[in-house]
């Protein structure tokens, strides 16, 4: 139970009816202790739960405080609860402008409605960076992977990359191993926490120049493998980015694996955050 506490629940990201990637919403968290936002997020159980624990005076647009639980632990930044987060603000307030204010940094998004009523959110990310992953620990996150050197697509070369969180980024050649390959997810968290990765680990393959599938697992947050991620996709355009990659929009299918299908549609500009548009809708 989450108590006598207005929770909403929303599907971000979805590319049916049955896709997406569930987030907890809190729009009045002000106020709220850690330790009661930490069991509500287990208690709704999913990825991510996103609490608003403040609303800044006087902005000149409206400014959020925001934070996000998994069900484990809090982490800095978390894609899709965003855009879950602000389609519930623009579903109370009216779709416009705003920022959130993370432990990442401050996050701008933009929401618009279509002629149907439905709502797409666009949200910049915080500056990316990327930098070389470190051979060593290369070499142990794919023997958990149960992947080999020779099966990495050569013209993407394994990084992490930060946009909001730190991912590692690494890209399969072969189609069937990356629907194939397995894990432990115990063994795999324990790596992530050494590491730093409170995030996903995104594992990609091109399908296009202009397309790529992607799954990200997250296990440190005990979700095996997550539906969409949103930080992940942003991080993506900034790994893209720092290859040379000529495609400046790209699309991220995700979550089939999980049989909740996925889009996530990323804008790279030659410089700065990383744009990353979806939409969300109420689950309950």
């Amino acid at each position: 139970m989450t108590d006598d506490l207005d929770v909403l629940r929303y599907s971000a990201f979805a590319a049916t009816p049955a896709g997406g990637n569930p987030a907890g919403v809190v729009l009045d968290a002000g106020g709220m202790t850690d330790e009661r936002m930490q069991r509500i997020a287990a208690d709704v159980g999913y990825s991510e739960t996103a609490f608003i624990v403040g609303r800044a005076a006087d902005a000149p647009v409206p400014r959020y405080r925001v934070r996000y639980w998994s069900p484990a632990a809090e982490v800095p930044f978390c894609g899709h609860a965003t855009v879950a987060t602000a389609v519930a603000l623009a579903e109370r307030d009216g779709v416009g402008d705003v920022v959130f204010d993370t432990d990442a940094g401050a996050v701008t998004l933009r929401s618009v409605a279509d002629t149907g009523g439905r709502i797409t959110v666009s949200f910049t990310s915080v500056e990316p960076q990327v930098r070389d992953l470190d051979a060593s620990v290369l070499e142990r996150l794919l023997r958990l992977l149960s992947i080999e050197l020779a099966d990495l697509d050569e013209r993407f070369p394994p990084k992490e990359a930060f946009a909001g969180n730190w991912h590692p980024v690494i890209t399969l050649r072969d189609r069937e191993l990356f629907d194939q390959f397995r894990f432990s997810p115990a063994d795999v968290a324990a790596l992530m926490r050494e590491q730093g990765w409170l995030g996903t680990v995104t594992v990609l393959h091109a399908v296009g120049p202009a397309d790529f599938d992607a799954r990200n697992l997250f296990p440190v947050g005990r979700i095996t493998e997550d539906p969409a991620t949103g930080s992940a996709a942003a991080s993506v355009g900034a790994y893209l980015r720092d290859l040379g990659h000529q495609e400046h929009s790209v699309r991220i299918h995700q979550g089939a694996h999980v049989r909740r299908p996925s889009l996530l549609s990323v804008t790279i500009p030659p410089t700065g955050g990383v744009v990353v548009s979806g939409g969300a809708f109420r689950l309950s």
